[in-house]
């Protein structure tokens, strides 16, 4: 492995970072919130959220596009705890990492699809490109907050392949409206139960009636080893279960707002194995399922932390 490999590996599984739709400068006014979570949908609570997901994207632009250290000492907790298995813990990691990428790779683009945040939780989707002209990683990246700071992070990257056996890339919105915002806040509650019960059903008792529950008749895959519909799904998940009958998925943690899900897993296809570490995103519109994309990862056999990756 090279230098330059290894190092793109680091800042891909690290971080994935981009512009808000809203500059910069246009970021809200809003003091440091506790990072306890808030189960209403009230005020004060969607202005965290709204803070949050600034903050997680602004200190990933600064870093990773501009090396900016200060942005590091202004939102990131000193003692910041590290997920990804090949960063160790502390904020002054994070700030050698970003200089040391940014002289690498200055051209560096870090494509933000959809960032949603739930409690004191945020998640980013996005596409990673180092080196422009090439298909970068597929990333979700999920931060913690702790009295309004980034206290700890977890992420999981994967290869963007060449082709598609649905013919969606790994980032679009296809579900109608087409657009990567999340959905009314007042949605999240259910929509969380509902994604809840249709992965416990179908992932982790592998039952493929759930898709007939669960799962709308437009259903669009970014998995780019299942085909689309419904239809794709349970011959692809069918056939996955049949090949590992031992299979085992752990949720972790669910992330929700509006109208989009994610849940973080560790799944173990065959007992003994490190397994994968897992995000799978969701879309629920009126009720049933209709999107999915997700980013898969091998559990490695050493970790620069002592944290592990869930």
């Amino acid at each position: 492995m090279t230098p330059t490999t290894t190092a793109r590996r680091a800042v891909v599984a690290a971080f994935a970072a981009a512009a808000l739709a809203v500059p910069l400068a246009a970021a809200p006014a809003i003091a440091a919130a506790p990072s306890a979570a808030v189960h209403h949908a009230g005020y004060g609570d969607q202005a965290r959220l709204a803070y949050q997901k600034y903050v997680t994207v602004r200190v990933l632009k600064g870093v990773f596009e501009q090396g900016d250290a200060e942005v590091v000492d202004r939102y990131v907790r000193p003692d910041y705890i590290q997920h990804n298995p090949l960063a160790p813990d502390g904020a002054e990691t994070l700030k050698n990492l970003g200089q040391v990428i940014h002289q690498q790779f200055p051209d560096a683009e870090y494509g933000v699809k959809r960032v949603i945040s739930e409690g004191d939780l945020v998640l980013v989707h996005s596409n990673v490109v180092l080196t422009p002209g090439t298909r970068g990683q597929a990333v979700f990246d999920i931060f913690r907050f702790q009295d309004g700071k980034i206290a700890e992070h977890w992420d999981v990257g994967q290869d963007v392949p060449e082709g598609s056996a649905n013919g969606n890339d790994m980032f679009s919105t296809v579900s109608w409206p087409r657009t990567e915002e999340p959905g009314a806040g007042w949605l999240t509650a259910y929509n969380k139960r509902l994604v809840t019960k249709a992965f416990e059903q179908l992932i982790v008792r592998k039952d493929l009636s759930a898709l007939d529950r669960y799962w709308g008749a437009e259903y669009h895959q970014h998995n780019p080893n299942i085909a689309d519909g419904v239809a794709g799904a349970k011959a692809g998940l069918g056939g996955f279960f049949e090949q590992f009958p031992q299979l085992k998925v752990t949720p972790k943690r669910v992330i929700a707002e509006g109208d989009l899900v994610a849940v973080h897993s560790h799944y173990v296809a065959v007992p003994g194995e490190r397994g994968q570490a897992v995000v799978d995103l969701f879309r629920v519109r009126g009720g049933k399922i209709v999107e999915h994309w997700d980013v898969l990862q091998d559990v490695p056999a050493t970790s620069a932390n002592d944290n592990g990756m869930f």
